[in-house]
């Protein structure tokens, strides 16, 4: 499609859509959201460019194939889930580390210190479930749009 005003508006929109599928990405694991939605709305974005802009320009942005992606996920959430075997755990338990922080004991007095910034495997899991979604609805966009 060659339309000047579809151009220019999707590279807005797919910038905007993009930011907001990381911000639902990081804001499910508490609230309403995560992977699944958050690689919804990201291949939402990138389906709009494939019209706008044709696949061929889709695939260029992206720039590694969907079905690429889809599997780095897939292998992704299944060492998350794995991960829990190396403690001992069930597995898909939730496993958390702490990055920086100080180690000892202290701080304010109120809760030992402080531990750092926080990471579990759930997140982990969930950016996995998020490249898993976007392949797979762009394998199928792409496909169908390269036939028409």
């Amino acid at each position: 499609m060659n339309s000047l005003i579809l151009g220019a508006a999707t590279r807005v929109l797919v910038a905007l859509l993009l930011l907001f599928s990381v911000y639902m990405l990081l804001r499910g694991h508490n609230q309403p959201g995560g992977g699944f939605i958050g690689g919804l709305i990201a291949a939402i974005g990138f389906a709009l460019y494939a019209i706008a802009q044709g696949t061929a320009a889709a695939r260029a942005a992206l720039r590694i194939d969907p079905r690429d992606l889809g599997l780095i996920g897939l292998a992704l959430a299944l060492l998350a889930g794995l991960s829990a075997a190396l403690f001992g755990d069930p597995l898909f338990t939730g496993q958390w580390w702490f990055l920086g922080g100080d180690s000892g004991g202290g701080g304010d007095g109120g809760d030992g210190g402080d531990k750092g910034l926080p990471l579990s495997s759930v997140l982990v899991f969930d950016i996995g479930v998020y490249l898993v979604v976007v392949g797979a609805v762009l394998t199928l966009v792409f496909a169908l749009e390269e036939e028409i």
